[in-house]
């Protein structure tokens, strides 16, 4: 009440956050979080040039949204909440520091589909991939925005593909830019998974992102995570071009049938990455020059070998 009577107040709104601050460090405000929630991002749309205050609410607003997360509650912040958050990227986004943090918060905010959902309504996205290419060198904006990208294209039903298809070249010198950061390459697979089911991708783009992803996993072999979303990536990418199932098994570094094979004995044991290599091979046979190949390299025993190692799947 104290800070709704004095909107226009920056101190007392900035007094007003360190109070609250205080209560949700001392969990005794779980049940108020939402109102926490809508009180500090009005106080930061109404003070958007105060620096200061927007830190410092970033900062309580991923604290309440990680305690939600922790209590197993996701808040699906409302469409105001979002164009704020949107307004306020928009207003320091040369700040590199700042940016870091916004894009962590808005990471976690759109692990709630509603969430997610009036980001897309706001237009984040174009901003978003505008940080992705002036912070291409910071590991945690790249990891957190390329998160967030997934969140925002993977359930897209009325996809805006003008904007979708403008996020691939980014997604793509991301993962280049950061192939051995295996959690920065993880989360731009997830990335360029969902645009490639989202058919956000050209026809000139088939053949250089398979081979990126094919990179991507003789790179980072031990993450099995990197390996199955890699992999659906690759599955969907098959899926819609035949230039790409060429792609994967004539890549100038090394078949990516065999790439297939030694991943899967590398983990064997993880039904997730076994799935998804299944979805990739089951994408491959539609196509008579590959099937050649995989049966050149065995894949029938490899196929057996899962079959055995899954049989109730």
């Amino acid at each position: 009440e104290f800070m709704q009577a004095s909107w226009d107040i920056e101190e007392v709104q900035a007094k007003g956050i360190q109070h609250l601050a205080s209560f949700v460090k001392g969990r005794s405000a779980f049940p108020y979080l939402q109102k926490f929630t809508e009180v500090i991002t009005f106080a930061m749309r109404t003070h958007i040039d105060s620096h200061k205050l927007q830190v410092e609410g970033c900062t309580l607003l991923l604290e309440i949204l990680s305690q939600a997360l922790e209590q197993g509650v996701m808040m699906a912040l409302d469409e105001g909440v979002a164009s704020c958050l949107l307004h306020t990227v928009r207003k320091h986004s040369e700040n590199e520091e700042f940016l870091s943090l916004l894009c962590t918060l808005l990471m976690m905010v759109s692990a709630s589909e509603v969430a997610a959902e009036n980001l897309r309504k706001v237009g984040i996205i174009p901003d978003l991939l505008s940080i992705l290419r002036r912070f291409l060198h910071n590991e945690e904006i790249c990891f957190s925005g390329c998160a967030l990208l997934w969140s925002l294209a993977v359930s897209e039903d009325n996809a805006d593909q003008a904007v979708l298809q403008s996020a691939v070249p980014v997604t793509s010198a991301v993962l280049q830019e950061h192939l051995q950061n295996g959690v920065v390459a993880e989360s731009a697979c997830s990335a360029l998974w969902a645009l490639a089911l989202q058919g956000s991708l050209t026809d000139s783009d088939y053949e250089p992102t398979t081979a990126l992803l094919l990179d991507a996993l003789r790179m980072n072999p031990e993450r099995a995570v990197l390996v199955k979303n890699g992999c659906l990536a690759l599955a969907s990418l098959v899926r819609l071009s035949e230039a790409a199932a060429l792609a994967l098994t004539l890549d100038s570094k090394g078949s990516g049938i065999e790439l297939i094979k030694d991943e899967y004995h590398l983990h064997f044991d993880e039904p997730g990455v076994a799935e998804a290599l299944c979805l990739l091979m089951n994408e491959l046979v539609q196509y008579d020059e590959v099937m050649l190949d995989m049966r050149f390299q065995k894949m029938e025993k490899l196929l057996s070998e899962v079959k055995l190692q899954f049989p109730f799947s």
